[in-house]
């Protein structure tokens, strides 16, 4: 690939040149991320040697501190081991959603977003609003993100689900314990999928005027764009970008996104019928809870991983959550009787 990238000819298809720069950039990360390693412990081999070769006792601690790092970098390697679905390694678009409740609920919505926010933004990965719905006092009413970066999918996928909060409202004047429970989508960023064919035909495309914020050009023209497949039902919409064609492009995106989503979910589906088992955590079920009183603690209910450092986990500390779900994920799939 990086020869076909020197040919005189190769920039004549644009859209096909970038594809293949994106493609090569991600062979050059997965083979450099192996290959480090591999270096690491060829210097430390030869340091050693040297050090045996001079009796010098000097870079022990050298050598302990590189060895230490190595084997923390070998264990993130057989950690990705585990992302290897068809998708995982895919960017990933986040959609939250505030569960009955009003503004309570909303207003729960509203911290998830930061939360995942934050995680990104630990883990290196860009964010992007894509679509968001403010509520009518506090919160949001709805938000769809795009969070850029290698096997954003494959670890958000660990969020997918229902997050349930318990906490003494600041919207209660009586200052009475509520429950709120708001739902999490995570499905793969799909740019181009030829076996995602998605006919023209099948689509009703709906513009609209952008509200809340974005100034007047957003206001005041029919920027938004609302799309429905009509085979499935799926009804996507993009209204944060300033021209009507780009938020027909990223709606497509979502859309594309949530096609594959569904694909994948009937496969998971049949193969479960196969087997004979009966799913124990059904789409839209509660997967962890967050309770902040009478106690602090947030529990996976998947896992049973859990922990009293709430405000840790809602300013995007969720490695421990996402990391015991993609094990126990894996356990799942080679338990006895499976292939």
């Amino acid at each position: 690939m990086e020869s076909k990238s020197a040919d005189p000819g190769f920039w004549n298809d644009r859209e096909a040149a970038q594809s293949a720069l994106q493609q090569l950039s991600s062979l050059r990360t997965r083979i450099q991320r192996w290959k480090g390693p591999r270096d690491k412990l060829d210097d430390l081999l030869v340091l050693a040697e040297l050090a045996e070769e001079e009796d010098d006792e000097t870079v022990a601690g050298e050598i302990e501190a590189g060895v230490k790092s190595l084997s923390r970098d070998i264990e993130k390697l057989e950690f990705q081991l585990l992302l290897s679905g068809e998708y995982d390694k895919n960017s990933a678009i986040v959609s939250i959603h505030p569960g009955a409740g009003g503004t309570e609920s909303q207003d729960w919505a509203e911290m998830l977003l930061r939360m995942y926010t934050r995680y990104a933004e630990r883990s290196g990965y860009r964010v992007d609003v894509l679509d968001l719905l403010p509520g009518d006092e506090a919160g949001i009413k709805s938000v769809t993100l795009e969070i850029s970066g290698a096997y954003a999918y494959g670890y958000l996928s660990a969020e997918k689900g229902v997050h349930r909060l318990v906490r003494i409202s600041p919207f209660d004047a009586n200052a009475r314990r509520h429950t709120s429970f708001a739902s999490v989508d995570v499905m793969p960023s799909i740019e181009d999928d030829s076996e995602i064919e998605i006919n023209p035909a099948d689509l009703r495309i709906d513009t609209y005027r952008s509200g809340g914020a974005g100034g007047q050009h957003v206001n005041k023209t029919e920027s938004a764009v609302r799309i429905t497949h009509l085979p499935t039902g799926i009804v996507v919409q993009c209204q944060n970008e300033r021209s009507q064609q780009s938020n027909r492009l990223t709606a497509m995106r979502i859309l594309r996104a949530k096609l594959a989503e569904r694909r994948q979910q009937e496969q998971e589906e049949m193969i479960d019928h196969l087997r004979g088992e009966v799913k124990d955590i059904a789409f839209g079920s509660q997967i962890r809870s967050y309770v902040f009183h009478p106690y602090n603690m947030v529990k996976d209910h998947r896992t049973g991983v859990e922990t009293g450092n709430v405000a840790a986990v809602m300013d995007g500390e969720l490695s421990e959550f996402v990391e015991a779900f993609l094990k126990w994920r894996a356990a799942r799939r080679q338990a006895p009787g499976t292939d």
